[in-house]
């Protein structure tokens, strides 16, 4: 490493708080599928920023909008019109075949957005009494880091030393439609989960599993709610990962990828009868639905939808997975994937092949210890794709026995 690499380095660790633990690599630029360090070392990035680069690093349309954007207005707050936020909505609403759309900033401003609604809804329209409305959320979940939803986590990491917990949440074990089932009662107002755990490390659920969930929370009405941050908008080979089960659920919490890594935008898009239950005053933030972030949205929404990136993601994952498989290892667990959210675990703690990886040119994360997440961006081709298994495969081999 470099000293220019090590001061830069050292200054984040001065003077920045704790709360990461990065890989040793100070990176410059981005192009695609690949970044730069400060040194001009190349990289293939398969983390894609936790899925918010699924259009790819720096793609040129979506800067295109944000520069045009940049010099006409950038920030009104809603207290008043703009010329681009309807048809951000509008577009956003019909990609995902809703009828309204409520725009925030990050990911957990969107999941805390859901959370309100399900619990106006519960309120307003099912007539659950006041301050007895619950949520059923899975174990294993990460949809966040306020204190609402760190207090319904079941990482330790998350939730310790920042309680007292939130109340109104039953947990139930993913996967699992019978423990939905019995976990839903008179006050039971929605359903929050992800059709494919990220944070967990790329958990699929069982075959039939959102279709049973589906149907227990049309019959008992529930709101069944779709965290689809990570997993969605291409990222698992659809344009949603519900739309692998045929799913379609009641809200979809969005981010990430809604800017494509330019800027934060999310957004909680869904029933018309939910959202219109918000009032003037009840909810809001001041830079949610700029005109800013509503032109990129609008650019990084047609970019996935005119260059086919869901498709595209599910022809390379299939075959990337499908080598990936062929890896042999004795400490090698499992791999598995969707589109390309993939991700291999093994028996042991996986930090020193991550940091071989980077070694040889490719950027990814550890989770949860023993598990290895490859996310590329989506508009990475196939020799982008076949450099990079023979990077995953010479490390593995490398990987001590």
């Amino acid at each position: 490493m470099s000293a220019k690499a090590k001061a830069l380095i050292a200054l984040e660790e001065k003077y920045g708080a704790h709360n990461y633990h990065p890989l040793p690599v100070a990176l410059a630029r981005g192009k695609g599928a690949y970044v730069w360090d400060v040194d001009g070392k190349r990289y293939l990035d398969f983390l894609s920023a936790y899925s918010a680069l699924n259009q790819g690093h720096n793609h040129p349309k979506i800067v295109a909008a944000a520069k045009a954007q940049l010099g006409r207005l950038a920030l009104t707050s809603r207290a008043f019109h703009n010329d681009r936020l309807g048809p951000f909505l509008k577009l956003l609403c019909e990609t995902a075949g809703m009828e309204r759309a409520l725009p925030m900033n990050s990911g957990a401003e969107a999941v805390e957005t859901a959370i309100k609604a399900m619990r106006l809804w519960g309120y307003k329209a099912k007539g659950v009494d006041q301050d007895r409305a619950e949520i059923i959320v899975c174990e294993r979940n990460f949809h966040g880091r306020t204190t609402t939803i760190v207090g319904f986590s079941s990482d330790e990491e998350s939730f310790a030393n920042f309680g007292p917990a939130t109340p109104g949440f039953v947990k139930v074990p993913f996967g699992d439609a019978d423990a939905l089932k019995d976990a839903i009662n008179a006050n039971t107002v929605g359903f929050l989960f992800e059709p494919i755990q990220g944070e967990a490390g790329v958990i699929l659920p069982p075959a039939g599993y959102l279709k049973k969930a589906r149907r227990l929370c049309s019959t008992y009405s529930v709101l069944m709610c779709a965290d689809e941050i990570q997993s969605g908008l291409g990222r698992a080979g659809a344009l949603f990962a519900c739309d692998h089960d045929s799913v379609k659920p009641d809200l979809y919490v969005l981010g990430k990828a809604l800017s494509g890594g330019l800027y934060p935008i999310s957004a909680l898009v869904g029933r018309g009868d939910v959202l219109e239950l918000f009032t003037p005053g009840t909810h809001g933030s001041t830079f949610g639905g700029n005109p800013l972030a509503a032109a990129i949205g609008e650019a990084a929404l047609r970019v996935i939808l005119s260059e086919k990136l869901p498709e595209r993601s599910a022809k390379l994952g299939a075959g990337f997975l499908s080598k990936l498989k062929t890896l042999n290892h004795p400490k090698l667990h499992e791999v598995r994937g969707r589109g390309l959210m993939m991700a291999i675990e093994f028996t042991e703690p996986v930090q020193p092949l991550v940091e071989d990886l980077m070694a040889r040119g490719l950027l990814a994360k550890g989770t949860h210890e023993n598990t290895i997440r490859l996310a590329p961006p989506l508009v990475i081709n196939q020799a982008q794709l076949d450099a990079a298994f023979k990077i995953i495969a010479a490390a593995v081999k490398a990987f001590p026995q």
